[in-house]
């Protein structure tokens, strides 16, 4: 068969039949709307309700304002389930969306979970999406936290020794870039970025194309086009994207933290991801990379009960406790 007929006879297949069968049966029942663009962005975010949070006393979230760069406020939630401790790591969790979508108040049970399973204090910071600002500004409000942790290390009884940022999608995106900067400031140190099938490559989608069975479901090429072109305040894929705005353009990589990436098989960020971790390791970045088969983009918000799903939240939460330094 020839290449040609080869990717025809790939494209005619059934999207589902990529799929785990576990995650497919979740994914068919969940809703799947129109990938957001210029029109109907407003009424997405109409719909984007906080999730309450669940859980015991120590770990429900406060809100705080937090000072951001040239005098402004900045609203973060914080989970502290050891108020009084010492010496204690932290974590700064940014939420995806696509960079155009989401807010910090979706994520709180996240924030608790992580809270709980690091025993450690977690800040997530509701940056202003795009394209109502573009980049550097939401960089900026994700970099003020980092700043916040580190000039109040004291009171907060945190280790600035042993900060970490974990992000999922466009948060991925977020905490790599926060990672960047940090590294290149110079001001403060990350320890760990703990990459959730990250949004890295605003690329993929525009100039780069991949396979149909790549990013059918739920986070499409055009969607990553929008997201990407609304975020940089230009088209998606131009020749000079503003620099530390595009992880994945980056030439050098060395001096990052050490990483851990999980991202499923069939996601449209697999394969920027697969090679955002090579370029890490090949620049001597301790990485773990993590690809579940026939997993989608957010397969664990879908299907969060699945077995491919518990198994890869267990990974990426042991690899966020060794960034921490907790056994």
């Amino acid at each position: 068969m020839t290449p040609l007929l080869a990717h025809a006879a790939e494209a005619a297949r059934d999207p589902y039949s990529y799929v785990d069968p576990e995650l497919a049966a979740a994914l068919k029942k969940f809703p799947q709307g129109e990938p957001p663009n210029a029109k109907n962005l407003a009424s997405i975010r109409a719909g984007d309700q906080d999730a309450p949070p669940s859980g015991p006393p120590e770990l429900q979230p406060r809100k705080l304002t937090i000072p951001g760069k040239g005098g402004t406020e900045i609203t973060v939630f914080v989970v502290d389930p050891t108020p009084t401790g010492k010496n204690r790591p932290a974590t700064i969790y940014i939420h995806g969306g696509g960079y155009i979508t989401g807010r910090a108040g979706n994520s709180l049970r996240l924030l608790q979970d992580a809270a709980k399973t690091t025993n450690s204090l977690v800040v997530s910071v509701d940056y202003t999406l795009a394209p109502d600002v573009h980049f550097p500004v939401s960089l900026e409000q994700n970099y003020a936290a980092l700043a916040w942790l580190n000039h109040n290390e004291a009171e907060l009884g945190i280790d600035p020794a042993r900060i970490a940022v974990l992000g999922d999608s466009a948060g991925g995106g977020h905490a790599a870039m926060l990672a960047i900067a940090a590294r290149d400031r110079k001001e403060f140190k990350l320890a760990f970025q703990c990459l959730i099938y990250p949004m890295l490559d605003d690329r993929t989608g525009s100039t780069r194309q991949m396979p149909p069975y790549m990013g059918h479901f739920l986070w499409t090429a055009a969607a990553n086009k929008f997201g990407w072109t609304s975020l940089l305040g230009q088209p998606a894929g131009s020749a000079s994207p503003p620099p530390g705005s595009v992880p994945a353009r980056l030439k050098d990589l060395s001096g990052l933290p050490p990483t851990f990436i999980g991202v499923g098989s069939i996601d449209l960020f697999c394969d920027e991801d697969i090679e955002y971790a090579r370029r890490l390791t090949m620049a001597a970045v301790p990485t773990e990379l993590l690809i579940v088969p026939g997993a989608y983009h957010g397969f664990d918000i879908v299907a969060p009960e699945a077995r491919l799903t518990l198994q890869f939240m267990e990974t990426w939460r042991n690899a966020l406790k060794r960034g921490l330094g907790i056994a």
